[in-house]
């Protein structure tokens, strides 16, 4: 199979290095479908390889003493396993897993880590990478104690939106409660309020986002501080 081209990437992290720097990565870059709930990141265990998502996202989960809770969320936009191999902290703390199938360009640690030492251009982009999802953990730590339950549905749907085609998010009302730290129905009833504001369609195994400018006003500040971040140190850079 050969290698991916620049030109054809989706990833955005990757379609922002320079041609020298992709050039670095290039050769070791092996392209990946994905399934529901496959884990790329356990806890616990050392990191030996990195996902740059293409399509799809994954979820960054918190288990604590049982109690399970999304904080943090990778799509198109970064690189799953980032932390632990670029702060070197070997294993991680929290589980990753695939949400939303679809395809990553995987890479090992070891000619990740090589690249990042040859390239200061290269380590100071995913540093940056790194403060954005920083500010993203923070924003969800946030929203998650300031904010009632459907204005944290309507956050998460927008970055659930961002990272997908289209506008339908594929997700249970099982899975969103789990996502949200809530039991199954209090996820029913933010989704439900939702949808009487005609914001949303929820179908069998999915939500259609109706009106993303009523989700963006619903949400308030809980959505875009870490988007505008991102488009600030990555995008505008």
């Amino acid at each position: 199979m050969s290698p991916p081209q620049h030109a054809t990437i989706r990833n955005r992290l990757l379609q922002r290095l320079s041609a020298d720097d992709f050039a670095r990565l290039q050769p070791h870059l092996r392209p990946m479908p994905t399934s529901l709930r496959q884990s790329l990141i356990h806890p616990n265990e050392p990191v030996t390889e990195l996902y740059f998502p293409e399509t799809g996202y994954v979820s960054v989960m918190a288990d604590v003493a049982g109690n399970r809770i999304e904080v943090g969320m990778t799509g198109r936009e970064g690189l799953v396993g980032a932390p632990q191999v670029l702060l070197d902290g070997g294993s991680a703390s929290y589980h990753e897993f695939v949400q939303g199938p679809g395809t990553v360009l995987a890479i090992a640690r070891a000619p990740f880590s090589a690249a990042v030492a040859d390239s200061p251009t290269l380590r100071r982009l995913l540093l940056r990478y790194l403060h954005t999802t920083l500010t993203q953990a923070r924003q969800i730590a946030y929203a998650n104690a300031a904010y009632t339950l459907d204005v944290r549905l309507a956050r998460w749907l927008l970055m659930g939106h961002d990272r997908v085609d289209g506008d339908e998010i594929p997700i249970t009302h099982e899975f969103l409660a789990l996502m949200l730290g809530v039991q199954r129905p209090g996820a029913t009833l933010a989704v439900q309020t939702l949808e009487g504001n005609r914001l949303i369609k929820a179908q069998r195994g999915r939500i259609r986002v109706l009106d993303r400018d009523g989700l963006v006003a619903l949400a308030d500040d809980g959505y875009g501080i870490t988007e505008a971040e991102y488009a600030r140190l990555i995008e505008e850079a």
